[in-house]
C-alpha cells in the first residue's frame, strides 16, 4: 500500500538497546528508506536478568513510524514452499520446546530467514545459543530430507549479529596471542555453526591456521601460528 499510515513492530533483546536494534531491523524490513532519526520507541519492559542466570526475562520494547513509502506487510506477498515451509519447521519446534515467540519469514537469494520475537525468545535462544543452533540445524536437516536445496537461517531478537561479531573479535585476539606466543591456541567448545564463523574470520590471516578438534558436543577450534603448522 501507498498511502500514509503508522508501522509498528514488537521486539526484544537481552537489553532495551538491543530490543531497539532488533525492532529497528526489523522496520527496515517493512519500510524502504527508513528514517531511523523518526522511529518512535515505546518501553514495555525493561527487561529482568535475574540471579546467576535463572529467571532472566528480556527487555520489550514496541517501535513505529509514520510512513507514506510502500508498506510491506507480513502476508502481503504469497509466500513460496521454501518459506512456507521453513516457517512450518520452525514452528513446529518453538510448539515442542514451550516458546511462545512470533515467527516472520524473509526471502533472499542464499535462502530463506526465520526471525522470531516475543517473550520467550530468551528461551529459544538458549545458553550460548544451544538451542536455537539445534531448531537451525533440525530445519536444515528437514529442509534438506525433503528435497529443498535452500537454506534457513534461524533468528531471534538479532542474537546472530551480535554472537557473530563477538565470535569474530574473539577469533581475533586468539590469532593474536597464538602469533605472538608462537603456540597453538585452543578456544572454548562451540557448536557447529560457531566454529564456522571462527574459520571464516581467520581463513585469510597470513600468521594462523585453524582447525577442528574433538568431539560433539565439545568440539572446538585450535588456531595454530602457520610456524608450527609448516
Amino acid at each position: 500500500m501507498t498511502n500514509s499510515a503508522t508501522v509498528t513492530v514488537e521486539a526484544t533483546g537481552e537489553t532495551v538497546g538491543e530490543a531497539k536494534w532488533a525492532a529497528l531491523r526489523e522496520l527496515e524490513q517493512r519500510v524502504p528508506g527508513l528514517d531511523r532519526e523518526s522511529v518512535q520507541f515505546q518501553v514495555v519492559s525493561e527487561g529482568e536478568r535475574g540471579l546467576l542466570g535463572v529467571g532472566f526475562t528480556p527487555a520489550h520494547v514496541i517501535a513505529s513510524i509514520e510512513s507514506t513509502a510502500a508498506v510491506t506487510e507480513p502476508g502481503d506477498a504469497e509466500p513460496d514452499d521454501a518459506t512456507r515451509a521453513a516457517r512450518e519447521i520452525v514452528e513446529r519446534i518453538a510448539a515442542g520446546i514451550g516458546a511462545d515467540v512470533t515467527i516472520a519469514t524473509h526471502t533472499h537469494e542464499s535462502g530463506v530467514t526465520v526471525t522470531c520475537s516475543g517473550a520467550d525468545v530468551a528461551l529459544f535462544i538458549g545458553k550460548h545459543g544451544q538451542t536455537i543452533d539445534a531448531v537451525q540445524y533440525l530445519a536444515n536437516a528437514i529442509t534438506r530430507a525433503a528435497g529443498g536445496d535452500h537454506e534457513v537461517l534461524v533468528d531471534a531478537a538479532g542474537y546472530r549479529a551480535r554472537r557473530t561479531a563477538t565470535l569474530e573479535n574473539l577469533a581475533r585476539r586468539t590469532a593474536q596471542r597464538a602469533s605472538a606466543t608462537g603456540r597453538r591456541v585452543a578456544m572454548e567448545p562451540m557448536t557447529p555453526v560457531e566454529r564456522k564463523i571462527v574459520h571464516e574470520a581467520l581463513k585469510d590471516d597470513p600468521e594462523v591456521e585453524t582447525a577442528s578438534e574433538g568431539s560433539e558436543p565439545n568440539r572446538f577450534v585450535v588456531v595454530v601460528p602457520r610456524v608450527l603448522a609448516g
